[in-house]
């Protein structure tokens, strides 16, 4: 069922979905009846990742440009591979896959992420040794520029159950291939948290001169030794909801304890403290910033990612300069990164304008964590938020509703319960995220956005609602009916606007 209803109160909703039919998936294949189940070759790179899938003989490839130029490709017929591998990163290290690009099962993992210059240089390889991997890179290269020649953009290449999408920006060109449940503008969006990943290493000023003096400059000579912070980015996007939501989340804690939290980070203020975050387990706790400032959520993620990424923070006070994109593309911010105690899992993240400022914001660390010991037990409250999530919403589902997302459009945070069963397993749980990203992706398609969508399959039934002021994603039994789907919904919207306060940053402090 699909709606493009403007309905955004609860009565509305009922009436919307009573008005609309259910969608059924065909039993067999799991598709939506009626749906388009087409499947290509895929795209060929010298005998290697992109390899041949089951394909209609009559079958080709798609490429789209910014332009939405469409260019057919013929393909010829290749020996048939089975199945895809997921990108557990224990497993595929345990089998010898990541690394050895001969390996057979290497053009089955589900999503790889190129980076090379324009030049066709190599830079970095999710899997495999870029070295090695200079031919598919160059390929990579040649049909961008072969695009470029027709003053066009080359965003995406569809062929069967593959998606090859380019991300071209200034002297770098930024490449997903994914077997995954993925839309093609979800791929980009993860190329462009990549790319923020490096501009945070390496401003976006400092990338155009390096290209501009030497177009073949080998720019993993820069970026040696951040791998680790790209893998963990990527390994996040696979099973982290945040980032295709565009948001953060947010600890849940009563109200006043947040203030309490918020009003010691603001008293620690210096002349050059801009920014000061406190965030534990990827969850953001509190933040102050200036009035004419605010820090957007991309930027956020870079900051969660570099502390969830390294574990030297929690033995040590770091300073270091990272550049926030969306906040300035063009120059460094300097962290002081710290833990507040051994036990709690709590990081201090305080942001200068000053590179000299270290001992200046160790000073602020210290009286913010004084203060938060002396006035309140908020150290001890934020561990045991963690511990037992004893203020989120993990009491809502249950039969009916298996799992829920909820973002808050005006605060630009979301709110989600714990995993239960069926969603134990790391399979179970990013066979979850695939069915939010697909809901995510039918809501927002830029062909037919939709306010309201059903949809029953063989294993659940999935419910998708937006309205002006939220987003809202919901899985259940998939015996339940649909007014019973409406009466938990409501349900879950009347327990979130009693408790806003307590799952979201409502009132932000600043300095």
């Amino acid at each position: 069922m699909e709606a493009n209803h403007p309905a955004t109160t609860d009565d509305n909703l009922v009436k919307a979905m009573a008005d609309t039919k259910v969608t059924v998936p065909d039993q067999g294949t799991d598709q939506e009846v009626g749906g388009d189940d087409s499947s290509t070759t895929a795209l060929f790179f010298t005998g290697s990742i992109l390899d041949n899938q089951k394909q209609p003989e009559d079958g080709g490839i798609t490429l789209t440009s910014e332009s939405n130029v469409n260019f057919a490709i013929q393909h010829d017929h290749e020996q048939e591979v089975d199945g895809f591998i997921h990108n557990d990163n224990a497993v595929l290290h345990k089998q010898g896959i990541t690394d050895d690009v001969s390996h057979p099962d290497w053009n089955k993992i589900n999503k790889h992420i190129f980076i090379l210059s324009e030049a066709g240089k190599p830079i970095y390889s999710r899997y495999g040794n870029e070295e090695k991997l200079v031919t598919i890179m160059g390929v990579m290269q040649a049909l961008v520029s072969f695009v470029q020649d027709d003053k066009d953009t080359l965003q995406s290449i569809i062929a069967g159950n593959r998606k090859y999408v380019f991300l071209v920006k200034g002297p770098l060109i930024l490449v997903a291939v994914s077997s995954l449940e993925d839309s093609v503008p979800q791929l980009q969006l993860q190329l462009t948290y990549v790319y923020h990943q490096i501009l945070s290493v390496l401003t976006g000023a400092q990338l155009q001169n390096i290209f501009k003096q030497l177009r073949n400059y080998d720019l993993r000579k820069l970026l040696g030794g951040t791998e680790k912070f790209l893998n963990n980015l990527l390994d996040m996007m696979d099973t982290d909801p945040s980032f295709f939501l565009e948001s953060v989340r947010c600890l849940p804690i009563p109200v006043h304890y947040r203030d309490s939290i918020g009003s010691s980070l603001q008293h620690a203020k210096t002349k050059s403290l801009v920014f000061a975050i406190l965030i534990a387990d990827n969850q953001l706790v509190t933040l102050v910033q200036p009035k004419k400032y605010i820090l957007h959520p991309a930027d956020l993620h870079l900051i969660i990612n570099l502390v969830n990424a390294s574990t030297s923070f929690q033995s040590c006070e770091s300073w270091l300069p990272i550049c926030l994109p969306k906040f300035n593309d063009s120059g460094y911010l300097h962290a002081h990164i710290s833990y507040l105690t051994e036990d709690c899992p709590a990081c201090l993240v305080l942001l200068s304008t000053d590179k000299d400022a270290f001992y200046e914001l160790a000073e602020s660390r210290e009286k913010i964590i004084k203060r938060l010991t002396a006035k309140s037990h908020s150290i001890s409250i934020i561990s045991d938020a963690i511990t037992t999530n004893k203020y989120g919403l993990d009491d809502v589902v249950g039969g009916e509703m298996w799992h829920f997302l909820y973002k808050s459009k005006m605060y630009g945070q979301f709110v989600s319960p714990k995993c239960r069963p069926p969603y134990y397993t790391l399979e179970e749980r990013m066979r979850l995220q695939d069915l939010y990203k697909y809901l995510h992706h039918r809501m927002h398609g830029s062909a037919k956005p939709l306010k309201i969508m059903y949809r029953l399959t063989k294993q659940e039934a999935l419910l998708g609602w937006i309205s002006e002021t939220f987003e809202l994603y919901a899985v259940f039994n998939p015996l339940v009916s649909k007014s019973v789907a409406i009466s938990n919904i409501k349900r879950l919207m009347a327990i979130i606007r009693q408790e806003e306060d307590k799952l979201f940053i409502v009132n932000a402090r600043t300095f």
